[in-house]
């Protein structure tokens, strides 16, 4: 879902030149896969179209050209500063409702297991845009 969100985001601010995003996991389980039925259903309800991602582990090539890696909850925030290569990567790992000073160290729980999907929408929805001012 963040993936689209923030993809849109780009196409509304005329900004897709400007940056390159990429949804990634930290594991192989769901490699190949394509989104939960859930988070398809729900992007779909807001305009969005994931049809077509597929899941894939992060690689090292990730991290280098990545400038921030902004995941959900704090599992995904030690797997990847785990499996960061370099300091400098780990420091690139930002979790996502970080961005507001009221909600620092709160994760965006993971509608895989919550099947709270439109939450999980909502609150990316909230966030990447604020991610996106203070990138750009």
């Amino acid at each position: 879902m963040a993936e689209a969100i923030f993809n849109d985001l780009l196409k509304q601010r005329h900004l897709t030149q400007e940056f390159s995003v990429a949804s990634v996991a930290t594991s192989t389980e769901e490699e190949g896969n394509p989104p939960h039925p859930g988070a398809l259903a729900v992007m779909r309800a807001h305009g969005l179209d994931a049809s077509e991602h597929r899941s894939r582990p992060i690689t090292a090539e990730d991290f280098a050209w990545a400038d921030t890696i902004i995941t959900m909850d704090h599992a995904n925030v030690a797997n990847l500063q785990r499996m960061a290569p370099t300091t400098a990567d780990q420091a690139k790992v930002k979790l996502c409702l970080d961005i507001f000073p009221d909600r620092q160290g709160e994760a965006i729980d993971d509608p895989w297991y919550t099947h709270k999907f439109e939450l999980t929408y909502q609150e990316l929805a909230t966030a990447l845009p604020a991610w996106l001012d203070a990138l750009a």
